[in-house]
């Protein structure tokens, strides 16, 4: 099986805002971040939001963050709302249009099943959390400073 880059996008946008914890994230700097256009950035970020694994923030100093504690999301829960098909055979098809005489009993669709339903079972014992504090220097790679430069700059009294 092999996930499209819609998935590992979100999971990069996702593992960028809880970096970014406390700050909102802007598209342009994710897509910066990662060499990623805008434009396809903002096409992931529809579905996450939808599913409340995002929140945006509108207007000039709006921007996005996550829609619950990156501990609370899983890989799974990513890939579920990414993914448009998880066929891994025909025989996984919707549509019921399978021209084999084994589709109800076949033992390569029972194992097909069992391995993806694995793979499921794995995905979801990682968070958000768990990728971004597996690389202590993430902050740093991703070039999210210390000082958040959208913030306004306090007002300087004037000298006396």
């Amino acid at each position: 099986m092999r996930l499209t880059k819609q998935t590992n996008y979100a999971v990069r946008m996702l593992m960028y805002c809880a970096a970014n914890e406390g700050q909102l994230s802007r598209i342009p700097e994710i897509a910066k971040a990662y060499g990623v256009s805008e434009l396809f950035l903002f096409k992931i970020l529809q579905p996450l939001n939808k599913a409340g694994l995002v929140e945006t923030v509108r207007g000039r100093n709006g921007g996005v963050r996550l829609g619950k504690p990156a501990a609370e999301i899983t890989l799974f829960d990513v890939v579920r709302v990414t993914e448009d098909s998880f066929a891994m055979a025909e025989c996984f098809e919707d549509d019921g249009m399978v021209e084999c005489p084994l589709v109800d009993s076949c033992g390569l669709n029972s194992a097909l099943r069992k391995a993806l339903n694995a793979f499921f079972g794995v995905l979801s014992e990682y968070s958000i959390d768990d990728l971004v504090k597996a690389r202590p220097q993430i902050n740093f790679l991703l070039g999210i400073t210390g000082e958040h430069h959208y913030r306004k700059p306090a007002a300087v009294a004037p000298a006396a």
